[in-house]
């Protein structure tokens, strides 16, 4: 198995491009299903769970090309056959559950495993299955897997208990060639919505208010091929190089960033003495200087996103003083804090809250990925402690981080793959 090894001491310093947004890029190409044409989707990441859809896709007869030097993915889903889809694949990865959404609208059947993904916690799927009710799907959950069927999908107000962005993902797809219209009341208002629409929009979906949380939906009798699209940023990945600067002392420069959508890394940041100055889509961070703690709590975006609590523990490990992280979404999402102790970190964790007590020094040490964001997190304490760290079970970070290793070595971090 490949790991990750990072020998700590050095400053950072250069630019760093970020990536399309894996959030983004995940329900586009699922939703390529809804139309049978051809569909270019431009700049696409090389990511594992990128991989694992396009094997999906071919899985159920798709064609797929993806150059991997242009990052140009090229989807013709008109040979999709109207089978079950591939359960070791979608056990894989959680955003396979998509699948459900698009295959509903376009063969109004869909029989899948339940979904995989990161050990973070209970993420269930009755959101989903209770929009689909509203829009008049039938389903059923049998040992392992859940299988749905619909005669005709007709448009129905939804009201999400939480603003689950799964759910509403799948509900919008459902609801694009539905019959009437859907009102989807408390969606999520994660900046991936957004441009899920957009896409879909791109293609002849009429869906407006997408990322402030009551969307509409009114259903089409058809798509239309749509013009190459680009999606938007990795808000997570660029809040990831922020904190890079920051746990580091050095000042970086992050090309490929949106403001509005980085407000809570930002005011975080800053609060911890980080200082970000954003000139359109490019933001420089000042990370040098003695860092200050902060309390942080998860919330639904515009909150403080979950994906980035981990990150920001690694770099509060050094603050000087007490921090205090409650995380509201996901309940398993502190096992990483065992390993950063490894480290020398001192993180106490009680329920949903963990007290991390700043101190002087990180010393390398041999820890293991335990989910996709706590594994970007060790590599940051690697980047400042003292000696090698070897950091295992890496395919979590390969899911979600493009070339992480070859960015931060190009910003002078002494770090490999092996």
């Amino acid at each position: 198995m490949e790991k990750i090894i990072v020998k700590g001491g050095k400053r950072l310093q250069g630019e760093v491009d970020i990536s399309v947004a894996k959030n983004s890029v995940l329900p586009i190409i699922v939703a390529t299903i809804l139309n049978p044409t051809p569909i270019v989707i431009k700049n696409v990441p090389i990511l594992e769970d990128v991989t694992v859809l396009i094997n999906l896709l071919r899985e159920l007869e798709c064609e797929v090309n993806f150059s991997q030097i242009t990052g140009d993915l090229i989807i013709d889903t008109s040979n999709l056959k109207e089978v079950d889809a591939n359960s070791e694949l979608i056990r894989k990865m959680r955003a396979s559950f998509l699948i459900m959404g698009p295959m509903l609208s376009r063969f109004g059947r869909c029989k899948i495993s339940m979904p995989g993904g990161c050990n973070i916690g209970s993420r269930p799927i009755d959101l989903h299955l209770k929009g689909f009710k509203c829009l008049g799907i039938d389903s059923e959950i049998g040992y392992g897997y859940v299988e749905s069927k619909v005669k005709k999908i007709v448009g129905n107000r939804v009201y999400l208990d939480f603003p689950s962005v799964g759910a509403t993902e799948n509900i919008m797809m459902s609801a694009v060639l539905a019959e009437g219209k859907t009102i989807i009341e408390n969606a999520a208002e994660e900046p991936e919505i957004w441009d899920l629409a957009r896409f879909l929009n791109s293609m002849g979906a009429r869906i407006t208010g997408a990322g402030f949380g009551r969307i509409t939906i009114e259903g089409v009798k058809s798509l239309r091929k749509p013009e190459p699209f680009t999606p938007i940023f990795d808000r997570i990945e660029a809040g990831t190089f922020m904190v890079a600067a920051a746990i580091t002392n050095s000042k970086l420069t992050i090309n490929g960033v949106n403001e509005q959508h980085l407000m809570p890394n930002i005011e975080k940041l800053k609060e911890c003495g980080v200082h970000c100055i954003v000139e359109g889509n490019r933001m420089i961070v000042d990370g040098t200087g003695e860092k200050k703690p902060v309390d942080i709590k998860t919330m639904p975006y515009p909150g403080f996103p979950t994906d980035m609590q981990s990150v920001f523990a690694s770099m509060l490990t050094i603050a000087k003083g007490t921090s205090i992280i409650v995380e509201n979404i996901f309940e398993n999402r502190y096992k990483y804090t065992q390993e950063l102790n490894k480290m020398g970190a001192k993180i106490t964790v009680e329920g949903k809250s963990a007290i991390i007590r700043g101190t002087r020094k990180l010393y390398g040490a041999d820890v293991k990925a335990t989910d996709l964001r706590g594994g970007a997190a060790l590599v940051l304490a690697g980047l400042i402690a003292k000696g090698k760290t070897q950091v295992d079970d890496i395919e979590y970070i390969l899911r979600g981080y493009e070339k992480l290793d070859y960015k931060l070595q190009n910003l002078g971090a002494n770090i490999n793959v092996e």
